[in-house]
């Protein structure tokens, strides 16, 4: 990894401000901290050690900007010269545009599963929407996203979706309610797109698709949307979201009772050759 300096600072550099700070960010910036905090020095003491201002440490602290080598060194020199603050820097990222900061590890959890299973109640999974549609999605989204913000969502879902084809021999499983298909939005030729690409991906052999029809009444996955996925070491974890919020869940009896409320539900649901009959249907009434 490459610490790169940005905007001149008194005495010294410092990394540009992160839009969108990342994990390892804010976790660098506590470890400085919280060993500043140690060393009982203020940040304006600090600042001159290391001759940066009060205010870029305060910005490195809080995982708003990536820390230069300069920083990295003089802190270390500043605070004990434990080797802490080099090693912990090497694996340093920046954001990930387009990810929500609570989605960015299930996300790249992700990249590595070897199975992956999702329930959706409220719209068309990330990984099967037309771009249409997520664009649709995101020029709704609440507060409103600058055109740069709204193309790097769009981007990202994009680029997520490519796992589907990259990754042939990792079964997806996507099990999801009829109500999500039938909502309309903007226009038809929209509609028409976005089933296309959804019965274009369920026909991909690694690709599972099941819709939960209408009639299905009551189940046992009505607390919400959940995803599931087993790691290369056969762990099994989970993931929860809702408004503003993710979490990821790792405790085993948890994630043990979501695979039997998935496993339940997929029992209900429709076959995957009798769901792409309906989206077909769907389809066809528009």
């Amino acid at each position: 990894m490459t610490i790169v300096g940005g905007e001149v600072d008194v005495e010294g550099t410092a990394g540009e401000r992160e839009p969108d700070p990342s994990d390892s960010l804010r976790t660098f910036g506590a470890v400085v901290q919280a060993l500043r905090e140690h060393a009982g020095l203020s940040r304006v003491e600090f600042g001159r050690r290391v001759r940066f201002s009060k205010h870029t440490v305060e910005s490195v602290e809080l995982g708003r900007r990536m820390p230069d080598e300069d920083f990295v060194e003089r802190a270390e020199e500043a605070l004990g010269n434990t080797g802490a603050l080099r090693k912990a820097a090497r694996h340093l990222t920046r954001g990930e545009p387009g990810l929500a900061a609570w989605f960015r590890r299930w996300a790249r959890l992700e990249r590595v599963a070897v199975s992956l299973c999702t329930y959706e109640c409220r719209l068309v999974p990330g990984l099967l929407q037309s771009e249409g549609y997520a664009r649709d999605v995101f020029e709704n989204h609440i507060p409103l996203l600058d055109d740069e913000q709204l193309e790097a969502q769009v981007t990202a879902r994009l680029e997520r979706q490519k796992m589907l084809y990259e990754r042939p021999h990792v079964p997806f499983s996507f099990i999801v309610e009829e109500h999500v298909f039938r909502r309309r939005f903007d226009d038809e030729d929209k509609m028409r797109d976005m089933l296309d690409r959804v019965l274009e991906r369920s026909r991909l052999r690694n690709v599972k698709l099941q819709v939960v029809p209408l009639e299905a009444g009551l189940h046992a996955c009505l607390d919400g949307p959940v995803r599931l996925l087993e790691t290369q070491q056969g762990r099994r974890l989970a993931y929860s979201e809702g408004q503003e919020n993710g979490r990821l869940i790792a405790d085993p009896k948890e994630v043990s009772l979501l695979h039997q409320r998935y496993d339940t539900l997929r029992s209900q649901a429709l076959t995957p050759h009798a769901s792409r009959s309906l989206l077909e249907r769907l389809r066809g009434e528009l």
